[in-house]
């Protein structure tokens, strides 16, 4: 494993991450959560990404569960706030008190006093950005949050929010949370450029593209997966992307490497790109996910990668 700068802080988080969304408290039961998160450790993963939503809270209880076991110091934990967590008006945003009612709930589901990074999960156009920002100020200061971050900001928002704290003299958020991968290359026109201009760190989740970077879904949706059971592929998985994803996994063979490891060191060659967040519901697709860390792509792979996904 390598650590990398969580941009201008001096934060270092693995270069590969393991994250909570649909597993943990969700598809994988507590004690495949501990095996998880154990095999991770062991990898030298040394950060863990959650979210109060996942699982309606569920996620953050199993990760809770077994946090004991490993050294708190060791670990860089994050959780989000935004997302419905109740039927009450208030329930949800960035309000001031949606986010320290979230917060001390998150804080109490996992066992722990503090949270390494804290994430606005979305924005809220409801909610004054002044209002979030001191919100978000406050934990820091309190010591309940040590950075805070966004998710699936725009570019604008970003400057705005930065503009916001400098202003006021505010903790500004350190660290953005975007979707990323080659097949999904959007942020490279809007929001990646300008975290790197305020010198944010870019964690990025998704980096498999929801499993079609992995040579699943190669000759179309096998029964049984997760496309199968849902439409999020009916506007993607076309021919022309089928025949993307093939030659894309036989790149990956040229290289000794599985599909998904080239995927997620291409990602890791994208400049600002502090970690990419993964899932996995076994340990060994901890094991085999980050040995993405080690691979270097010499620059006319990069090219056959970006020519095959252009931006």
């Amino acid at each position: 494993m390598n650590y990398r700068q969580m941009g201008r802080t001096g934060l270092r988080l693995s270069s590969v991450s393991i994250g909570g969304w649909l597993t943990f408290g969700g598809t994988v039961d507590e004690r495949g959560t501990r095996d998880i998160l154990r095999a991770a450790v062991d990898e030298g993963v040394n950060f863990i990404d959650l979210a109060d939503v996942y699982s309606k809270g569920a996620c953050e209880a199993a990760v809770g569960a077994c946090l004991g076991e490993f050294r708190r110091e060791d670990l860089v934990v994050s959780s989000k706030v935004f997302g419905r967590m109740g039927d009450g008006p208030n329930d949800r945003g960035l309000s001031r008190k949606h986010i320290m009612e979230s917060v001390d709930a998150s804080l109490r589901r996992l066992g722990t006093d503090y949270l390494d990074i804290y994430f606005c999960h979305r924005p809220d156009p409801e909610t004054p950005l002044d209002e979030t920002a001191r919100a978000m100020d406050d934990l820091v200061r309190r010591g309940k949050v040590h950075y805070w971050g966004t998710s699936v900001w725009p570019g604008e928002q970003l400057q705005d929010v930065h503009d916001l704290c400098d202003r006021r003299g505010l903790y500004a958020p350190l660290v953005e949370q975007p979707q990323y991968s080659l097949a999904f290359r959007g942020i490279e026109a809007d929001s990646l450029p300008v975290a790197r201009r305020l010198g944010m760190g870019v964690v990025t989740w998704s980096p498999l593209a929801g499993g079609l970077l992995t040579g699943k879904y190669d000759e179309g949706v096998p029964e049984g997966s997760r496309g199968a059971d849902t439409s999020w592929l009916d506007d993607v998985l076309n021919d022309e992307m089928r025949v993307k994803l093939r030659a894309f996994s036989a790149m990956a063979r040229e290289l000794s490497l599985a599909p998904a490891q080239l995927a997620l060191a291409w990602v890791l060659h994208q400049e600002g790109v502090s970690s990419v967040i993964t899932g996995a519901t076994r340990p060994e697709q901890v094991r085999e996910n980050v040995h993405a860390a080690e691979v270097e792509l010499d620059p006319a792979a990069l090219r056959r990668l970006e020519e095959l996904f252009p931006a």
